[in-house]
């Protein structure tokens, strides 16, 4: 661990989990809830009294600041980058973080809803942070550690190089991001603005987790045009769009091809959202694999269940709309392999084993690094992520804390002007 630095992460990070910073999916503005300024501004007022002087929150609510050089050298620019909402997966209002210290093994029963309990059994990650203190949050709503843990790591981080200007280190960027969660983290960022050359996420799991690819992700939308009709006179005239979405539904394939199934490298059709009424439905997927390739034949093997479902029905029809979302980030990535190299020498300077995994999802990584920032993604410690029964040890946030402190130096050692 850092020598002679007293850690306040955990007490920082529970602050900020008491935010709350949900985002929404159905909104139409940005960020999507404007409660997430809130924890923009405090992380702004917190890093000016560190006298990172340049801190500041755009009209989008992205938190922007630099950590100066204290080198001559001229080391590239690096970033490291975090989000501030939470998911609507699980309630992220009212979040009452509780440390546990010492956990012992045992299961933990989170109080304001004792049905939820936490077990080494469910949870093995738990064994490694026996003897050491966890956080939970109280059982009724998620924690939030995704992403506030790598807020907080990062904030700390902030607070170690001011105060110790003996570590040398080139000019280090901070970027905090809203609506990561509802896909639309990088809508606004000015890059630009930013100046940074390499970046980093701290948006991944367990210590020792080093992220270089994730999946390739689209989305698609089905709508479905019936025929109305007054259904007390609707026989022979009423196609009723909502029943063929059922129809499209319950003909997906039920042993492959879905979240449910698959897993490592294995790509699946989600359906997330349907809408409508008789007359027209919308059926919303996500679509995601690791060969970006692969996203194209899906999409027309979804259509083709549509077309074979529609097609029963005289007089109804269907559109199918198809969005890029983000792409494999290894596909960027293995052009620099600095970036990541350099963060495989930073954790094993903190003492921790690499394993390199690939996230079945995104990162804000993914799209900046096809944007020109290349950004893979670092552990935050952050467990049952999306769950009343998420979880952190305060031993995983320490190391990240400590993780950055060497990246930072490692990208400094290892530039020779």
């Amino acid at each position: 661990m850092l020598k002679n630095y007293h850690f306040t992460v955990a007490e920082r990070f529970m602050q900020y989990a008491q935010i709350d910073t949900e985002s929404n999916h159905a909104s139409t503005s940005f960020p999507s809830t404007e409660k997430q300024k809130d924890l923009a501004k405090l992380l702004v007022s917190e890093l000016q009294q560190m006298g990172i002087t340049d801190a500041k929150m755009d009209e989008f609510g992205y938190v922007y600041a630099t950590i100066p050089s204290n080198t001559t050298k001229q080391v590239p620019v690096i970033c490291y980058c975090a989000h501030i909402d939470t998911s609507s997966d699980c309630s992220g209002t009212n979040v009452k973080p509780i440390l546990h210290k010492g956990y012992n093994g045992n299961p933990i029963v989170l109080p304001d809803d004792p049905s939820q309990i936490l077990t080494i059994e469910q949870y093995p990650y738990l064994k490694e942070h026996i003897g050491n203190d966890i956080i939970t949050a109280s059982g009724t709503t998620l924690l939030g550690a995704d992403d506030k843990a790598g807020v907080a790591i990062i904030m700390e981080f902030a607070q170690y190089i001011m105060q110790h200007p003996e570590e040398k280190h080139g000019t280090i960027k901070l970027l905090f991001t809203p609506d990561e969660e509802v896909g639309r983290g990088t809508e606004h960022v000015n890059l630009a603005y930013l100046g940074a050359q390499y970046g980093y996420t701290l948006d991944g799991g367990e210590a020792g987790h080093l992220e270089v690819e994730t999946f390739s992700a689209d989305a698609a939308t089905i709508t479905i045009y019936g025929v109305s009709a007054h259904p007390g006179y609707a026989k022979n005239k009423l196609v009723n769009a909502l029943k063929i979405a059922g129809e499209l539904l319950s003909i997906l394939p039920k042993a492959e091809w879905s979240p449910e199934t698959t897993e490592k490298k294995q790509g699946y059709v989600h359906p997330v959202r349907m809408d409508g009424v008789a007359e027209k439905a919308t059926i919303d997927f996500i679509i995601r694999d690791f060969e970006t390739a692969n996203l194209a034949k899906y999409e027309d093997r979804l259509k083709h269940f549509a077309e074979t479902v529609v097609g029963c029905h005289a007089g109804a029809s269907f559109e199918m709309e198809v969005k890029q979302q983000y792409r494999n980030m290894y596909e960027v990535l293995q052009h620099h392999p600095k970036v990541v190299e350099y963060a495989e020498e930073a954790y094993q300077r903190t003492g921790l084993v690499v394993r390199k995994e690939p996230i079945r999802g995104g990162t804000d990584g993914s799209r900046l690094s096809f944007m020109g920032l290349p950004c893979p993604n670092l552990f935050t410690g952050m467990q049952a992520i999306h769950s009343k029964k998420e979880w952190v040890g305060v031993k995983d946030l320490q190391l990240g804390v400590e993780m950055l402190v060497h990246l930072c130096k490692i990208w400094e050692e290892k530039t020779l002007n």
